[in-house]
């Protein structure tokens, strides 16, 4: 394993920009939702994971996960960085790992758990189709 590198501060001030809400796909997201469904409350942190959007009585979690620090299986997110690779490696690792656990406390709280990732707003209709049938 190779020994880790404290990256430049350039880099520092790019990851330090990397917001963990109200990011764009989760705004695009809620805009969706806003005309299928409002009501939905934000950021809940008594819930395990705290979900992005959350609908109380349906009970229902949304998670929106950017698709690179997810390990989605998309093309964006199977894309590992070239330096510090088994640094990136361990943190996607542990990023899906936690929202496994948070979508499996969720299911056995009696919520239903929804991951969208950002590569799902390139096709706009099938993901309001998606979220349609949710509250079908």
């Amino acid at each position: 394993m190779a020994a880790y590198r404290k990256p430049s501060p350039e880099r520092s001030a790019v990851m330090r920009a990397v917001k963990s809400r109200d990011t764009g796909p989760e705004i695009a997201v809620r805009a969706m939702l806003w005309a299928i469904a409002p009501g939905y409350r934000l950021c809940r942190a008594d819930l395990p994971g705290k979900p992005d959007i959350a609908y109380g009585r349906r009970k229902l979690a949304i998670f929106v996960h950017g698709c690179f620090w997810h390990g989605h299986d998309c093309p964006r997110g199977a894309r590992l960085p070239k330096a510090n690779a088994d640094y990136w490696r361990a943190k996607i690792a542990r990023n899906r790992a936690r929202d496994q656990s948070a979508a499996a406390t969720l299911t056995a709280m009696g919520w239903r758990p929804l991951t969208i990732y950002e590569c799902e707003l390139k096709d706009p209709a099938a993901l309001r189709a998606r979220l349609g049938a949710e509250f079908a």
